[in-house]
């Protein structure tokens, strides 16, 4: 059994414990007020580009003469994975989560016969991906020094993105990352960026609005087509950042309840061996006043 000094002093690193948490709760909800701002803003900025390619789309006639980011480059051999995880830790199942939907999508590709290639973008997907996944990444990349993730870096890894497109490493391409829906709930995703995913109910859904585009729709496509790919991943920074600090949040204030609920547990402990203790002092000076 624990001595009354050792239990004191697990009292007083718990409740140390305690107070960084508690801090730690305060400071991520701080931020993800403002992550989950930038996470509802850029949404209708993403969906918006979406729905122009997708009328740019509906006037294609011949697929064949389509942008390859479009329509693709005929083959479905090399898959390329862009996992978007956090820098740091102790925000729940947040890394962990994206992680466990990124090797399910890796397993299913390698049973396919597909090759696989793999870039991770945060050090903690590298992790836990590289020691069972780690011959086939083939980039990583890590924004830790960054305060806020902007479109500057999500243009860089889409830069990168196209280049091996245009080199012929890959044929298709899935980011993953967390898509944010309140502080407790943070949805795993899995999204095609390459070729650009147009679901076939959306093609041939007739539109209300036709547009009349100057120059012509190839044209246009050519341009917007890479910097969709820049806007998708940005958008995934953005789920990820309102996620990482939800999840922190829900995590630190679980870890506080806990140690609470163990200062208390220890605090009785500690009561009930005192008394013990002054019991037996009791005891043995009245046995010894007793036999005098």
């Amino acid at each position: 059994m624990p001595s009354l000094d050792d239990l004191k002093k697990r009292i007083k690193s718990v409740k140390s414990t305690q107070k960084i948490t508690k801090a730690m709760k305060m400071v991520a909800a701080a931020k993800l007020k403002r992550a989950q701002e930038n996470a509802e803003k850029g949404r209708p900025y993403s969906d918006k580009l979406q729905n122009i390619i997708l009328n740019l789309t509906k006037s294609i006639s011949d697929e064949t003469n389509a942008p390859k980011l479009l329509a693709g480059n005929g083959k479905d051999n090399i898959y390329l994975c862009v996992v978007i995880t956090a820098d740091r830790g102790l925000c729940g199942g947040f890394n962990s989560n994206i992680c466990k939907l990124a090797k399910n999508y890796f397993k299913k590709f390698l049973k396919e016969g597909k090759e696989l290639k793999i870039i991770t973008v945060g050090s903690k997907g590298h992790d836990q991906i590289k020691a069972e996944y780690g011959q086939y990444i083939i980039d990583k990349k890590s924004f830790k020094e960054k305060k806020q993730i902007s479109f500057l870096e999500a243009n860089e890894i889409g830069k990168k993105v196209i280049e091996l497109f245009e080199q012929e490493q890959f044929d298709k391409c899935f980011i993953f990352y967390n898509n944010f829906k309140n502080v407790i709930t943070q949805i795993p995703q899995a999204e095609q960026i390459i070729p650009t995913f147009i679901k076939k109910e959306d093609k041939n859904k007739d539109s209300a609005i036709f547009y009349e585009f100057e120059p012509d729709e190839d044209e246009i496509l050519e341009d917007l087509l890479p910097k969709n790919v820049s806007v998708q991943i940005l958008k995934a920074f953005l789920e990820n950042a309102a996620s990482e600090q939800g999840s922190r949040m829900t995590a630190m204030d679980n870890a506080t309840r806990n140690a609470g609920d163990l200062v208390d547990k220890l605090t009785i402990n500690y009561n009930r061996s005192r008394q013990a203790s002054i019991t037996k002092e009791l005891i043995e000076i009245i046995s010894g006043a007793e036999s005098l």
